[in-house]
């Protein structure tokens, strides 16, 4: 794996290298201050002034340079403009190939320009962290929130590639203009959505795409799915070889997802009522649906492993493990035995390969899809939740087939068992298996694997630019060694993680913090949705189709939520900002729902439910994508990587709340609400506490 500095040292472009930002000078400021501070010599409001001082004129350096070039760039369209408007009023004839490759030319130039511009703003954002971590204070969100919105401010063009709208849009006209092939249509502005021919378009666009750092939909999405993406790609990253990818392996590996999530939610509405029918308590439901959550704790890491070597062969397992699964679920109805139904329920969490599904798209899709493919990652989670209880509900007959029984119990289960052998058959047909990277090198360190996040090791970074210059003061640095040391290049603290214990090292107070809310969020909604079934049954005496339907819309709640978030709210708040409040909300919805002296009323149950689930959705959302972000290149890659960890903090969630529901039911049914709900309510509180504790480290 290539080190951070070794990466940038082989893309920065030399006769620029005075014109990017001195990270080295600014590191050894940060390591002089936290000593002041450290020895008590310190003043705060000096170091804030001083150090305000020196990145603001970093700033002015690189952005009066970016000015220039886009200056000479927009000189040199003006001169082809002028050529060709000249040869058209003589009635010259010019070669147009040439003018193509004319405007290419100007493209790559401009390629190279969003390249540094992206670089500086890594090396902004990281310094800035570093500053935070080494002095603790918010001085990021002051320097940003003063800097953003003035009038002067210099980092719109850093971050918002003020000016670079014009160029950009004359290359991509004039090349549209001449291509070979030209579609019948009087301008691109006719048809803004028109497919460009030209490579040299998609690069620029996929550059200011980046340069963005966009917080639309999509990206929020990619996010959510915990499946991280490259922060300071290479120019050669936008024209990555497609070889080894397949759309329809793509796809049935999201309709892995998809069948897996249907698979978990369609007993939800009937496991009470099934319980029942075999001589059990009712909340034994907890048990019941949270079977398979325990079993899914041991799954993920050894299907992790496993999608090291191979994806159809897990794929593969997973579907047998799934049918046979449901199978001994259905059966536990006619053989009269609640230990074949908690069994079958444990095989169908033993199949549980959504490690496999982020890592088939981690590893094995372009990097210009793969933000797509991140976010079908998430839709098809979202309705596969949301189409099990809906299921659920259409199962409401009772008929013998060769002595089986297929009622609302048992169908859920013939009909995944079904659907995962269908399935089987398919993936066995039609999926590829991608090329392994030559040297058995694990699929993440691939060469569309993560670039500059291989400098995040530990939260700790390298430094971004160094000069020739610096690299001759190198020996008198000895003062600040107990500090630089983090940014040693060892070929060791660039490898994946090899245990649990060594990931969990890897996380900073931060990370642990948003493991936390993760562990919350779920917590809470499991509770929410696995009692759902005898609650409403007990207090509102609601039939299993009511019930279906109402997990259903919960469910249907998802992709809006996203969409908001995604393309409104992230756009006006910072994403802390939403995690704190929502986590405040989630407080609110679970103090709604306790039941205190006034009867229970279905109104005050479906809307506590509501802002419950809603809230705890949109935290999930942000609290992922500011995970995805921060976590260190170390935990995406790997078998103990990042979204393994983040799916078994929320599985361990859901395996605590369902025994919480099942051993409070026990107790009794009347106080079964108040008896989960208060867990729910010290986990919230105790998350709320620590992300205020962490706030000026959340970005």
């Amino acid at each position: 794996m290539v080190a951070f500095g070794k990466k940038l040292k082989a893309t920065q472009i030399q006769e620029w290298q005075r014109y990017y930002i001195n990270y080295k000078l600014l590191k050894k400021k940060v390591n002089q201050y936290t000593r002041q501070i450290q020895n008590g010599s310190g003043n705060h409001l000096h170091v804030l002034k001083e150090f305000s001082l020196m990145l603001d004129n970093q700033l002015e350096k690189i952005v009066l340079f970016i000015l220039e070039q886009q200056g000479l760039l927009a000189k040199r369209l003006s001169d082809l403009r002028e050529q060709q408007d000249t040869a058209f009023e003589q009635g010259g004839v010019l070669d147009m190939s040439e003018v193509r490759e004319a405007y290419q030319s100007v493209g790559r130039d401009l390629l190279r320009l969003l390249f540094f511009v992206e670089m500086n703003a890594v090396g902004l954002r990281k310094i800035l962290k570093k500053f935070d971590k080494h002095l603790g204070y918010g001085f990021t969100a002051y320097y940003v929130k003063t800097r953003a919105n003035h009038p002067y401010s210099q980092l719109q063009q850093i971050f918002k590639h003020v000016g670079f709208g014009a160029v950009v849009g004359a290359i991509s006209r004039n090349l549209v203009v001449l291509q070979d092939n030209q579609e019948n249509y009087v301008s691109i502005y006719d048809h803004p959505v028109l497919p460009l021919q030209d490579p040299i378009v998609s690069s620029i666009r996929a550059a200011v795409d980046r340069l963005t750092n966009s917080t639309d939909f999509l990206h929020f999405l990619g996010k959510h799915a915990m499946i991280m993406q490259d922060d300071l790609p290479s120019p050669s990253d936008d024209n990555l070889s497609d070889e080894g990818y397949d759309f329809m392996s793509l796809l049935l590996n999201l309709t892995n997802t998809f069948l897996y999530m249907v698979n978990t939610y369609i007993i939800v509405p009937t496991a009470d009522n099934y319980s029942l029918s075999l001589g059990a308590a009712a909340t034994v439901c907890g048990a019941v649906i949270g079977s398979m959550a325990v079993a899914q704790i041991f799954s993920s890491v050894y299907f992790s492993a496993w999608s090291n070597k191979s994806y159809l062969r897990p794929l593969m397992f997973s579907s047998v493990v799934l049918f046979i699964g449901n199978t001994l679920y259905a059966l536990a109805y006619d053989l009269d035995s609640i230990s074949v139904l908690l069994i079958g329920r444990l095989f169908c969490g033993l199949g549980s390969a959504r490690a496999v599904n982020r890592r088939y798209i981690s590893d094995c899709v372009p990097p210009k899809m793969r933000m797509k493919a991140s976010a079908g990652f998430v839709t098809a989670s979202a309705l596969g939740m949301a189409c099990g209880p809906a299921l659920a509900c259409l199962f409401q007959t009772k008929f013998k087939l060769f002595n089986l029984t297929f009622n609302e119990d048992t169908l859920p289960g013939w009909f995944m068992a079904l659907a995962w052998i269908i399935y089987l058959l398919w993936l066995w047909i039609s999926f590829k298996e991608p090329p392994k990277p030559e040297g058995n090198i694990a699929p993440q360190e691939s060469s569309h694997g993560r670039t500059a996040d291989d400098a995040m090791e530990n939260g700790l970074k390298q430094p971004l630019l160094i000069s020739p210059k610096e690299n001759q003061q190198d020996n008198d640095d000895n003062e600040g060694q107990e500090l630089d040391c983090d940014d040693e290049t060892a070929e060791e603290n660039h490898k994946p993680a090899t245990s649990i214990v060594a990931a969990y090292r890897l996380l900073t107070p931060s990370i642990k913090v948003q493991l936390l809310i993760y562990f919350m969020l779920k917590y809470a909604m499991e509770v929410l949705l696995a009692e759902s079934s005898v609650i409403t049954e007990f207090y509102f005496e609601w039939s299993t189709r009511t019930v279906a339907l109402f997990l259903a819309c919960l469910g249907l709640t998802v992709l809006p939520i996203n969409v908001l978030v995604g393309t409104y709210i992230s756009n006006i708040f910072e994403e802390r900002q939403v995690l704190l409040m929502s986590e405040f909300i989630v407080c609110v919805g679970i103090v709604m729902s306790f039941h205190v002296g006034i009867p229970y009323s279905v109104l005050q149950y479906v809307i506590s439910a509501l802002i419950t689930f809603v809230s705890a959705e949109v935290l999930e959302g942000v609290n992922l994508s500011l995970l995805s972000r921060v976590m260190s290149s170390r935990l995406s890659r790997g078998t103990y990587n990042g979204g393994l960890l983040s799916t078994e903090a929320g599985t361990l969630a859901r395996v605590l709340a369902d025994g919480t529901i099942t051993v409070a039911g026990y107790w009794s049914e009347s106080k079964l609400l108040n008896t989960t709900l208060l867990p729910s309510l010290v986990i919230c509180i105790i998350s709320i506490i620590a992300t205020c504790f962490t706030y000026n480290s959340l970005y």
